[in-house]
């Protein structure tokens, strides 16, 4: 899709998936729900009986590095995805999905034999619990010269030490920008194994309650959390922190940013880190500071969670930057001095 001569501006790593959204319409019970104010809510389903729901919706070519892209293709800049499909119907139709959004796709290994990712997500009211299962693929970098920003997310656990490949590669082109937002499966490896990409990374991006597994800790203190975090390597860290907006610490310094107002309820929160995120990856690709890029994270998350889906409610960058000349006026990051993060 881009020639030899066509430099990409933004380069996703990271599993494909489609997911499968199985909307139900009765899955709790409260004789099972936490205390008020407790996020632990479980789904419940009779057993051995036929449940019914209301509607499947199928949405392909998704996943953390997958939004990524398609984020950064909408905002208008060159993106690529290094990328596994199976050879078969699914493989096809992420392939179509992608190029659909703008993604270049020469980087997507085909793999014969082996079923592209399908992931079923049971969603009930605006949460989602997922069924996931990652195929068997073969992990390797094909030659993707250097990129202006390399964006690394979640990939299989069966993959490692293909991270270990990415850092590499990364150490000998210093000039590539790198961002890196851990998924589940690189959570669960620890710190110590993926050492070398917390070092390289440019910006780092989790959310509180993976902060504090990463690091280790049960500290609530944001301030305290990005300081440890930054310590493993990253230039700049964000902790985003659901309804309570997000956080960046740079240069020393925290700010906090609230959640930008939802035009209405939300839909489905599928993909709203993703969109925050590679949000501010885009911005910071596109020439815009720090701070700026922040700001433009939480709009594109607002926008998301008004679709079905992590990729629909993706916007261009002339309707995000339309939201943002829009503001409300408390919209807007604030530097919080030591300890009150």
């Amino acid at each position: 899709m881009f020639g030899k001569h066509k430099k990409i501006d933004f380069l996703a790593i990271g599993d494909t998936v489609i997911d499968a959204f199985i909307k139900l319409t009765d899955a709790d019970h409260p004789d099972i729900r936490g205390a008020p104010g407790h996020e632990d809510y479980k789904i419940c389903l009779p057993y051995a009986e036929k449940i019914p729901y209301e509607e499947v919706y199928v949405i392909n070519a998704v996943g953390n590095a997958a939004n990524a892209a398609v984020s950064a293709s909408r905002l208008g800049l060159k993106s690529a995805l290094v990328t596994n499909l199976g050879d078969d119907k699914h493989g096809k139709d992420c392939l179509e999905s992608l190029k659909k959004d703008g993604v270049a796709a020469d980087f997507v290994k085909i793999h014969s034999g082996i079923k592209t990712n399908y992931h079923y997500v049971l969603w009930y009211k605006t949460e989602r619990t997922i069924l996931i299962k990652h195929e068997e693929y073969s992990y390797e970098l094909p030659k993707i010269g250097e990129p202006s920003w390399i964006y690394f997310s979640s990939v299989s656990a069966s993959a490692f030490p293909y991270h270990n490949t990415l850092a590499e590669y990364l150490e000998s082109h210093k000039n590539i920008k790198f961002a890196f937002q851990p998924g589940k499966n690189e959570i669960a490896l620890g710190k110590e194994k993926l050492e070398r990409l917390y070092r390289r990374a440019d910006i780092f991006f989790c959310n509180v309650e993976e902060a504090r597994t990463i690091l280790g800790v049960a500290s609530e203190d944001i301030l305290e959390l990005s300081k440890s975090l930054q310590a493993l390597g990253p230039k700049i860290v964000s902790i985003s922190d659901g309804p309570n907006g997000a956080y960046l610490y740079l240069n020393g310094e925290l700010h906090h940013l609230p959640v930008y107002p939802d035009i209405a309820p939300p839909v489905d929160r599928t993909g709203a880190g993703d969109a925050f995120s590679s949000t501010f990856t885009a911005a910071l690709a596109l020439g815009k500071s720090p701070l700026e890029a922040f700001a433009w994270g939480p709009i594109n998350s607002m926008s998301v969670v008004q679709e079905i889906g992590a990729q629909k409610g993706l916007l261009s960058r002339a309707k995000l930057e339309e939201y943002l000349k829009n503001a409300p006026s408390d919209y807007i990051a604030r530097k919080i001095s030591p300890g009150q993060g």
